[in-house]
């Protein structure tokens, strides 16, 4: 069991006890000290809520609803929704903050409460550590009777996220249609069920789909990895479909399965749509450390400069904001495309890909193949409390000091074209160890020398 308070907001299991696991006195506490925040900015803010479609979903509504409500601050809460389209509905409505009560990929007994200032973007590093003091020193007065917050459903803005989709210019839906796309969508059990065949409709695609019941009793492990999508993988090819869909439970990560049954790979669906965007539109590019250098060398290909950014969506937008990027994201499958709005959104990222596929007119694995091919080993390392991160890190720093470092977000080692990233995770109790090579055999032996090397470390060993 677990509970994480960060800066980007609280993550933790259901059950067991206040202060070590998502109970709600810990819900109930955290949404107190982000809305007293916001009550010393605005004099009555306006929260959007929507959640997806886990089991513990709706008893946490309640209760950030209900806090929010006592507090004098009034509620307009989408129900089942999507990451992205809260993000959009905090903008439409404009709203002071929203609440996305989801913990994106992590397994059925987690949920989080994700955090949005009034653009409709993941609140700063600042703003988490005002409302990490202001909950550690109690500071939270609730409204009278006669100043209680307002509370309004609003269905309505699935759609009004879809149709928004649709209006970029560089999605083209017509050019779409006439490919008449048979498409599958795995719906992880949650809201992509009510998102994405919406959108692929309207695209003129035949959808066919996976797991639809909004039970979020998830049918597997609902992070977008290969080794989840098997069944996703055996439906494309036995149905003839010309691609297969994954997302997260709450839409903003997408991950692609080719028409022969083999991954596109989620580090890739950045690199296809940033390849679309370049096409049409000159530019810089932005991605977070641990992403695929396939994307740099696309951007590259077209004329433009990649930078990195550390790893959270958050990050990624500053420093896009910054170069003034025309596409950036995540290697995780998070599409961000400032045309639309600053956050991950896998309905965006469907569009564009559809978009780019139908002007391409050849399947979807030959499209893969025109592209770089890294391979990326993704690992991880259980953290203990005894284990000092800083120490850790600076020890291999000076392991590897005669190769190219990069530190803004744990240690990164470039070694020519191939890489190893070490970070603490921001929404799991371990340490990260990615690598990347043009060959799975180096990429996966990278990964083995670095945690030979981490385990040496701990053990005391001179390394």
């Amino acid at each position: 069991m677990a509970l994480i308070k960060s800066i980007s907001g609280i993550r933790g299991t259901i059950g067991g006890t206040a202060g070590g696991n998502l109970t709600p006195q810990d819900i109930v506490e955290s949404t107190a000290g982000f809305g007293t925040m916001l009550l010393k900015k605005y004099k009555v803010p306006t929260i959007v809520i929507g959640r997806d479609a886990r089991i513990s979903g709706a008893l946490v509504s309640k209760l950030v609803c209900s806090t929010l409500q006592m507090m004098g601050i009034n509620v307009v809460d989408l129900g089942f929704s999507t990451t992205p389209t809260v993000e959009v509905a905090v903008v439409l409505e404009k709203a002071h903050a929203g609440i996305i009560l989801t913990a994106s990929h992590n397994p059925k007994e987690w949920n989080a409460l994700k955090l949005l200032n009034k653009k409709g973007e993941f609140i700063s590093a600042k703003d988490g550590e005002t409302i990490l003091k202001i909950i550690k020193k109690g500071e939270v007065e609730y409204a009278s009777v006669d100043k209680l917050g307002t509370y309004r459903k609003d269905d309505t803005y699935l759609e009004k996220h879809i149709e928004s989709v649709l209006a970029l210019p560089l999605v083209k839906a017509e050019n779409v249609k006439k490919k008449a796309f048979k498409v599958v969508v795995d719906c992880i059990n949650s809201t992509g069920a009510i998102s994405i065949p919406p959108l692929l409709e309207k695209m003129g695609c035949e959808v066919i789909l996976l797991n639809e019941e909004m039970t979020g009793d998830f049918a597997h492990n609902p992070e977008p990895l290969p080794e989840n999508l098997r069944s996703l993988s055996q439906a494309v090819t036995a149905s003839r479909a010309h691609l297969g869909i994954s997302v997260d439970p709450d839409v903003d990560r997408l991950a692609f399965v080719c028409e022969d049954g083999e991954m596109f790979g989620e580090e890739y669906t950045l690199v296809a749509v940033a390849d679309y965007i370049l096409t049409h539109t000159k530019g810089d590019t932005v991605s977070n450390l641990s992403s695929t250098r396939a994307l740099r060398d696309v951007t590259e290909k077209h004329g433009g400069v990649y930078h990195a950014s550390a790893v959270g969506e958050v990050n990624v937008v500053t420093k896009m904001k910054e170069v003034e990027a025309v596409i950036g994201g995540e290697g995780n499958g998070g599409i961000i495309y400032p045309d639309a709005h600053y956050g991950r959104d896998a309905l965006v990222g469907i569009a564009l890909f559809l978009s780019h596929l139908a002007d391409f007119d050849k399947p979807v694995s030959f499209m893969k193949s025109k592209y770089p091919q890294y391979t990326i080993s993704k690992n991880k390392i259980q953290l203990t409390p005894e284990i000092d991160i800083d120490y850790l890190l600076s020890r291999l720093q000076d392991k590897y000091k005669n190769y190219e470092l990069n530190t803004i977000d744990g240690l990164k080692i470039e070694i020519d074209k191939d890489w190893i990233h070490l970070r603490k995770s921001n929404t799991e109790p371990i340490i990260r160890v990615y690598s990347e090579s043009n060959s799975k055999v180096v990429a996966d032996n990278l990964s083995r020398k670095i945690q030979q090397d981490v385990h040496e470390i701990l053990k005391g060993v001179k390394v």
